[in-house]
Order: structure tokens, then sequence, then C-alpha cells
């Protein structure tokens, strides 16, 4: 069931949001050669607590999953697409990766959710213009997050950007509503239609998030139960804010 949000819980997204922007900025300054993922989790949950909040994902069981989240953040690297577990199996950081950061916030009983991907030091070309590419479709799909359209309309504007690259545009994993929980209805693929899908009502809370793959568009779930990989092994790139409709647009939550 879609839910739309009152003022106040907007005020407290809001206030949420920025506390998970300036997480998150702390979060891509660590990022080195040489650095350990785990020490990225360690420094989320610790900001996070001396805010007075609590992580969104650890200990969170979506549906289908055979067991709970065990981190704090969500850690992906080169051909991780998401959900990659920062806390189990000791991984490092290294020259010329890209990482994914994603973070989910819970303020005042209330979620946001935001996502990074940051490259470790000099990257290859190939690899800035998969993150170039990858955050001007989250801009673009914000900018089609306007009360009175469409999810489709989102959706349609970042799979644009994702053809016009030539990207492979992860069909199965999409973003979602936001707030009460951390993944409500309604879905927003990464691909569609314009003028089709729910409607965008003002009060709406969504988390737009493109993925999107330097190869083909396939992917496989890991046998940790949580980590999605691209099939051909070439890099992912994951972007991601939490928006709020409104009549005029859509104001994010997350910058």
């Amino acid at each position: 069931m879609i839910t739309i949000k009152t003022k106040q819980d907007i005020a407290i997204l809001r206030e949420g949001g920025k506390r998970h922007a300036r997480i998150l900025k702390e979060l891509a300054g660590m990022v080195k050669s040489g650095l350990h993922v785990v020490d990225l989790d360690a420094r989320a949950a610790e900001l996070i607590r001396e805010g007075g909040d609590t992580p969104a994902f650890l200990n969170y069981q979506p549906y289908g999953a055979s067991r709970p989240y065990p981190a704090t953040l969500c850690v992906s690297i080169n051909d991780e697409i998401v959900h990659g577990i920062p806390t189990e199996g000791d991984k490092v950081l290294a020259e010329g990766d890209i990482v994914s950061i994603d973070l989910g916030l819970i303020h005042k009983g209330l979620i946001t959710d935001a996502a990074i991907t940051v490259p470790v030091g000099k990257v290859s070309e190939e690899l800035s213009e998969l993150l170039a590419a990858t955050k001007e479709a989250l801009m673009a799909g914000v900018k089609a997050a306007k009360g009175g359209a469409r999810v489709g309309d989102i959706s349609n504007a970042i799979q644009r950007i994702g053809v016009a690259h030539k990207y492979g545009i992860v069909e199965e994993l999409a973003g979602h509503g936001v707030g009460y929980h951390v993944h409500e209805d309604p879905y927003v693929p990464n691909f569609g239609h314009p003028g089709k899908g729910e409607l965008l009502k003002p009060g709406m809370v969504v988390a737009i998030e493109p993925m999107f793959n330097g190869g083909t568009k396939k992917i496989q779930l890991d046998t940790d139960g949580y980590t999605y990989r691209t099939a051909d092994g070439r890099p992912s790139a994951h972007f991601e804010h939490t928006v709020v409709i409104t009549k005029g647009g859509a104001e994010i939550l997350t910058a």
C-alpha cells in the first residue's frame, strides 16, 4: 500500500536526510587504497549512534532472505552491484576500484535511504564515465518525479541515460517507497514507459536508485544470500536519493 507522509513526517525525514548526507560524505572521504571496508561500517555505526539514530539495515530481513542483514552499511566493490556485506570476509580497497556505499538511517522512527559510488584513487576513464552516467541518471529520475506524473516517467528518464551510454540496466532490482519501512510501495524500476505506473502524489516518499552495469544487465546472487554481482564480472555503479514528491517536483531529502 502506498502511503502519504504528513508534514510532520516530512520535517523529520528532512532532518534525518541531512544527517544521512553528512555521514555519507564523511564515509566517502575515508575511501582510499588499503582501506578495510569493515572500518567504513564501524565508522558509520559510530556516526549514527553519536546522532542518537539507528541503522536501518542492521538486522533487517527482507522478504525472501534466509537471515537478517548483518551490517550497518551495504558496501559493494567493482562487479558487486548492491548489498555487499562489509563485515564478512576481509575486503580491502585497491587503487582503481569503485565502491558503492549504501546507508539506511532511522531518525525519530522514520527512514531515509541513499547511496553513492566512489572511485578509489585514480580510476580508468571507462569507470569514470560509468559513475558519471549513473549519477546523471539519478538526477534525471529526480527531475521526472513530479506530482501528477507516473512512476514510469521516473523509470523512463533513467532508462534513456542508460541506453544512450549502452550500459546494462539492472531490471531485477529497483527503487521503492520508503519512510515508515525500509521498503514500501511503489516499486520504482529503472526502465519503463512514460505515463505508466503508479500516480505520483504530493507527500509520497520514494528512494530512486539507478544501477548501471558496464556490460550485461544480467545479475547473480552470491552464496551469502545478499550480494548481487554482474553476471559477466564487469563493474557496476549505484547512486540513490530519498525524495519527497511535491506539486512542483521532487525535493531531495538526502542531498
